[in-house]
């Protein structure tokens, strides 16, 4: 019988994919994924304009329901807990290799003291989250005019 593998040939990473076959050896065949889901953070952006702060959060195969989004004591948290299929076997298929299988991540930042957390717009398209959290307005800069 033919099965499909996972193409490794020897190169710089090796030593990476032999502490791979060692987690594999404690916690059975998903052991490479754990390995994945425990590293696997969103790439994000943090962009400062004149009024407000955005961030930028890459969610790829994620959707608008899967992502939680919390501002608590001036700490923004962007969490997910999606749930995948576990590569639970059934009649017709089974997985023989699982690399895509993300279930939770968590990101947390800290705002500055003049971002106004009551004020924070979110927008997700395409796997792009966007927050937007505006500046309070006793905080952005004004000129004072000196007396003559």
């Amino acid at each position: 019988m033919k099965t499909v593998s996972l193409y490794r040939p020897f190169n710089v990473e090796r030593p990476v994919f032999d502490v791979e076959k060692f987690v594999d050896s404690f916690f059975g065949e998903n052991g490479a994924s754990f390995f994945n889901k425990a590293s696997w953070k969103p790439a994000v952006d943090v962009i400062e304009t004149k009024d407000s702060y955005i961030v930028e959060a890459e969610l790829p195969g994620f959707e608008e329901k899967d992502v939680e989004v919390n501002v608590d004591n001036n700490t923004l948290t962007i969490e997910s807990k999606l749930d995948k299929e576990t590569g639970k076997k059934d009649n017709e298929k089974a997985f023989v290799i699982r690399e895509r299988c993300v279930t939770h991540f968590s990101r947390s930042f800290k705002l500055p003291d003049n971002a106004d957390t009551s004020a924070v717009e979110a927008r997700f398209k395409n796997g792009l989250l966007e927050l937007e959290i505006k500046k309070s307005a006793e905080a952005k800069k004004r000129i004072i005019q000196i007396g003559k």
